[in-house]
């Protein structure tokens, strides 16, 4: 499965597909932080329409603040007010070796095959081309040139390279003049204002993290988005309990999950869900892509612990999320996307119950999903992919009824 280069494009989500719960999903389920539009959300798209990291409240650009400090369209502009003098100028901070958020692009530092940075750089004998461990290991032969690899060696100085080049991606040492994260240098009677993109920083490692993901390299991922979390709990220490930095540690502890859970590792995996959990708890439930966010992340500790066969357990998971989803529902009564995550809910709660033998709680879940989904009313405009999934969910609670020995969520 491919998704967009965006690293907070939205994937699939595991329990958008209602059977597909005994076959363990390693797609993360949303781009960390991405928040949709409206429209998005109501023609039920699995694409991003901001940068997570980007500023998009109105209040704050009433107040003159940069919209989106670290998406790569506004590095090194700085607040107007600061920027009004003819005699001042500003030097954008550029990563000299053109990595970008959001332009693909291939850098010196980049693996051929996973497309993101090298981790655990390894070059192939005697070709001497250079790959991730995990990548080339794939192959007998070079993947590039096609020579025989008689082995695989360790390039440690490389790897030291790419280290020392990530941990200084974006970042610019600055004073604090004023209160405020800028410095000032005097040259010549100019003023020269050095913008902070620190925050593109946060979005870059988890660009990098998604590609490497995506090519199966979950070891990468994790150390990508493990430094994403220290940079942004060492924000939350500066700052406090921000809605926007709760937003993006929630998500990204939500992707460290995924890896984990990818990597077989499912006490891990919990363990980041819990915390992701946590940090999205403290956010205002009437968004739907907070809450949406919030009941998948409770959907997949439900999965774990059902792997584990612990029913009580998944099932106390399956109607937390369902009890979000419902009140969110209650904020948008007319969001398709949100009445179709109900159902699912009520189908995975509704299976729990059959497995633990209350068949009459069962029957009176999967009918209650049945009923809003063929209630549910849809645009003819741009509503296909919302109807095929509410037609395959509808399909399998009708199922559920008819047949309740045979078949499982």
């Amino acid at each position: 499965m491919t998704t967009s280069v965006c690293p907070f494009s939205k994937a699939a989500r595991p329990d958008d597909a209602s059977a597909a719960r005994k076959q363990a999903d390693t797609t993360p389920s949303v781009c960390p932080f991405s928040k949709a539009d409206a429209s998005a959300r109501k023609q039920g798209e699995t694409t991003a329409s901001a940068c997570p990291f980007s500023k998009s409240d109105a209040s704050a650009r009433k107040q003159g603040e940069v919209a989106s400090k670290g998406c790569p369209e506004n590095e090194g502009r700085v607040n107007k007010e600061e920027d009004s003098t003819p005699d001042s100028a500003t030097v954008p901070a550029k990563c000299p070796f053109g990595y970008d958020s959001q332009t693909f692009k291939l850098g010196p530092f980049s693996c051929m095959l996973c497309q993101a940075l090298l981790y655990d750089s390894s070059r192939c004998v005697p070709c001497t081309h250079v790959f991730c461990k995990v990548c080339v290991s794939r192959f007998k032969d070079c993947p590039l040139c096609g020579a025989d690899v008689e082995s695989i060696e360790a390039d440690e100085s490389l790897q030291k390279m790419v280290d020392q080049f990530i941990e200084g991606h974006a970042r610019i040492k600055r004073s604090v003049v004023n209160s405020n994260d800028k410095e000032e240098v005097e040259n010549d009677n100019k003023k020269v204002i050095y913008a902070d993109v620190s925050m593109e920083r946060g979005s870059f490692l988890v660009q990098q993290a998604m590609r490497a993901f995506q090519a199966q390299n979950y070891e990468s991922a994790k150390s990508r988005l493990a430094m994403c979390t220290e940079d942004i709990r060492d924000q939350l220490k500066r700052e406090g309990n921000t809605p926007e930095l709760c937003s993006q540690l929630g998500a990204v502890l939500g992707m460290l999950g995924d890896c984990s859970r990818a990597m077989g590792d499912s006490s891990s995996a919990v363990n980041h869900f819990e915390e992701s959990i946590e940090f999205l708890m403290k956010l205002p439930m009437d968004d739907l892509e907070i809450t949406h966010t919030l009941s998948v992340s409770l959907n997949k500790i439900g999965d774990l612990k059902y792997y584990g066969q612990d029913l009580e357990a998944a099932r106390s998971y399956y109607c937390r999320a369902l009890n979000v989803r419902r009140d969110a529902m209650k904020h948008h009564p007319n969001a398709p996307s949100q009445i179709l995550d109900v159902a699912v809910s009520l189908a995975k709660v509704a299976d729990i119950d059959r497995a633990l033998q209350h068949e009459d709680a069962a029957t009176d879940g999967f009918k209650e999903g049945m009923k809003l989904l063929e209630s549910l009313k849809l645009d003819s405009e741009d509503s296909a992919p919302l109807e095929q999934r509410r037609l395959s969910v509808l399909e399998f609670l009708k199922k559920q009824v008819e047949k309740p020995a045979e078949t499982a969520i």
